[in-house]
């Protein structure tokens, strides 16, 4: 994120000459045309991620007073030449709240030859990545060393033109004068858009149809989720510019995994190819071309169960959800109705009110409750299907799978969100089951940290929390979880020799849209190794989610209070179905560790200790600290943990209950 974040792997940069020592001298790489854009355009909003996996969202800087974006591309020398003015311009005018940012609309420049182009260059001001030309190619762009500048009261372009005149034009606008339409045209390197002048022939029924029945429609059909159906060019076309913008903030298809990292084999995201498709065709006007309509033709509808009919449908207490006001987490059970076990190879979960329920969590239970009324978290052994708007379902291999004893009962977790009118859920929850057991079993743990603090009106506050695997297992996805301060997480594997490597980044969390990241290969966490979760929070103004800017903010359970909570899915290596393991028993002797120790050194010092957790320990930290070394190590730390209520090891499902033996198939996973 700023340069804080852990710095990536950086490749080598192709470098090219030019001849220019300012940007209005001649360039050999440059034409000296004048910039395509012009003053009083008005801007539409865009959300891009800078070298760094920051996201930067325009419409969100509406309280400066200005922002300027200078265009950039790797290797050209008059922007090499700018970069201490234009840093200093930057801190200059930051002092009086102006907004810089550069941007790289090349595509030969990919982001890790960005990032060694900024460290080269010196460069102390965020290149947002223009990755799919879209946000270049709407401003006029041409050339690198174009500074561009935007009046947020209006979002008009009141300056394009030589970084040289920007200075100029920054002062009148600052001052309430009118800034000269004039402007001299940059020298920088030629940026080649192939794609600018090549929309005339883009059509719904040719182009944009199959785009949308095959990323859009399986929730924007009769009855899904989306706020409206695809269902004919009308409707489409009637939601054109709504399309348009949230393509270009990246708020759909709703899958924020950035594709700079990790590949994903639940992934959502479209291709450039059609982001670019779709957005030259609003642009164009949204023409219809010849021919049927292939949506209208296809009258697609939602079933109820996607994955088709359950062997066993979960009905999960009605709940009356008022039309305002605050709603508890409801923690209701349901009787296990399966008078024998069964391996798990999917579970799908049905919301009775989409509007109403943000979140399911369910596990089984050896026995119902015996206050008759609720269960408790802390009951559950394993989950049987999970929900969050945009991750329904959970589906297996053959060869991984979970097990549902039999009897007990199904305990849930339910997170309701009222939205102005009474409503009853009835959600339920579809499991379906192996035909033959599988050969591996699918293990869960959560890395949170329920003693973060956010400072009021923080605006790039991180915290941190890890879990440690102290054998090798095969990491299959990662479920991410935060509520409305949230902004970005990301995931980080580090190494028994220290080597880091990010493995999921989300640039711009949308609490909105929760899903499991699936990896398209199963990630190998070797012995010793950590699983590093990050979040970045902003508790300011600017977030236009944040329900109070002005107070701090801790761990809850409801929306208005904030959670730091990364579920992962993974397998033991040394583990199969037939044989299990104690695997609460393995990750809960370092995971009082990995939420307290925020400089990863594996001890805990007094200042790291936070929350009614870390009050607790610190009342007894002298006696804990065995070895007087000023900090608690994993060993004295086992100790605080027994003594501890809310921390003792949990049974095993091995000890819970006698799952059967497994056959043996191939070896694989998700």
């Amino acid at each position: 994120m700023k340069t804080t974040r852990i710095a990536m792997l950086m490749g080598g940069v192709a470098l090219l000459a030019g001849c220019a020592a300012n940007d209005t001298a001649p360039n050999a790489l440059a034409s000296a045309a004048p910039a395509a854009a012009t003053a009083s355009m008005r801007v539409s909003n865009f959300l891009l991620v800078d070298q760094n996996l920051e996201a930067h969202e325009l419409y969100r800087l509406a309280d400066a007073p200005a922002v300027v974006i200078v265009t950039q591309q790797n290797g050209d020398a008059v922007t090499r030449t700018l970069a201490p003015q234009i840093n200093k311009l930057a801190a200059d005018y930051g002092k009086k709240g102006v907004e810089f940012m550069m941007m790289n609309s090349s595509l030969k420049d990919g982001m890790e030859t960005i990032q060694a182009e900024a460290t080269k260059t010196g460069y102390k001001v965020p290149i947002l990545m223009d990755s799919n030309q879209i946000v270049g190619e709407s401003l006029g762009v041409s050339h690198s060393a174009e500074a561009i500048v935007l009046n947020p009261k209006t979002w008009e372009v009141v300056y394009h033109g030589a970084v040289a005149g920007m200075p100029a034009a920054l002062d009148a606008m600052l001052a309430g004068r009118a800034v000269s339409a004039s402007a001299q045209a940059s020298a920088g390197a030629a940026i080649a858009f192939p794609v600018r002048s090549q929309t005339a022939h883009i059509t719904y029924v040719k182009d944009v149809a199959p785009i949308l029945e095959k990323r859009c429609v399986a929730c924007h059909e009769e009855g899904g989720i989306g706020p409206f159906a695809m269902s004919s060019y009308a409707m489409v076309k009637g939601f054109a510019p709504m399309i348009n913008e949230v393509i270009r903030t990246d708020r759909m298809p709703p899958y924020h995994a950035d594709p700079h990292v990790g590949k994903f084999s639940d992934s959502k995201r479209m291709t450039p190819e059609e982001i670019k498709t779709l957005v030259h065709w609003v642009e164009a006007g949204a023409p219809r071309g010849e021919g049927d309509d292939p949506l209208a033709k296809a009258h697609l509808v939602a079933v109820d169960w996607p994955l088709g009919k359950p062997d066993l449908i979960l009905d999960i207490p009605k709940f009356k959800v008022a039309a305002s006001g605050v709603v508890d987490y409801q923690r209701p059970f349901t009787v296990n109705p399966e008078t024998e076990g069964h391996w798990i190879r999917a579970t799908s979960v049905k919301p009775g009110d989409r509007q109403a329920v943000h979140h399911v969590l369910s596990g089984w239970m050896s026995a119902a409750p015996a206050n008759g009324k609720t269960s408790n978290e802390g009951m559950w052994r394993q989950s049987v299907g999970r929900y969050a708007v945009g991750s329904e379902s959970d589906v297996y291999d053959g060869t991984i799978g979970t097990y549902l004893p039999a009897g007990g009962a199904v305990g849930f977790q339910m997170h309701y969100t009222p939205y102005g009118k009474e409503t009853v859920d009835s959600s339920q929850i579809g499991v379906y089951f192996a035909k033959q057991p599988p050969k591996y079993i699918m293990r869960q743990t959560a890395i949170s940290d329920p003693g973060i603090d956010i400072p009021a009106g923080a605006a790039h506050h991180m915290e941190m929390a890890y879990q440690e695997f102290p054998k090798d297992a095969l990491l299959y996805d990662a479920f991410i979880h935060a509520h409305y301060r949230a902004t970005a997480s990301d995931l980080w594997l580090q190494t028994p020799d220290g080597k880091k490597t990010l493995l999921v980044s989300l640039p711009r969390y949308d609490f909105n849209w929760q899903r499991a990241y699936t990896f398209a290969e199963p990630v190998k966490i070797p012995a010793g190794s950590r699983l590093i979760a990050r979040y970045w929070y902003d508790n300011s103004k600017r977030n236009p989610h944040n329900p109070d800017p002005s107070i701090e903010v801790t761990w809850g359970e409801q929306s208005f209070q904030e959670m730091l909570f990364t579920q992962v899915d993974f397998r033991w290596m040394d583990e199969t179905a037939a044989a299990q393991i104690d695997s609460d028993g393995r990750l809960g002797e370092s995971r009082l560790l990995g939420f307290l120790d925020k400089d990863l050194d594996g001890k805990v010092e007094k200042a790291e200790l936070r929350g009614q957790i870390g009050k607790a320990l610190l009342a007894q930290f002298d006696a804990l600290d065995a070895n007087h070394d000023g900090a608690l190590d994993k060993a004295e730390l086992k100790v605080a943990m027994s003594k501890m209520q809310g921390f003792q090891r949990r049974k095993t499902p091995a000890e819970e209950f006698s799952a059967p033996a497994a056959a043996s198939p191939t070896a694989g996973g998700r």
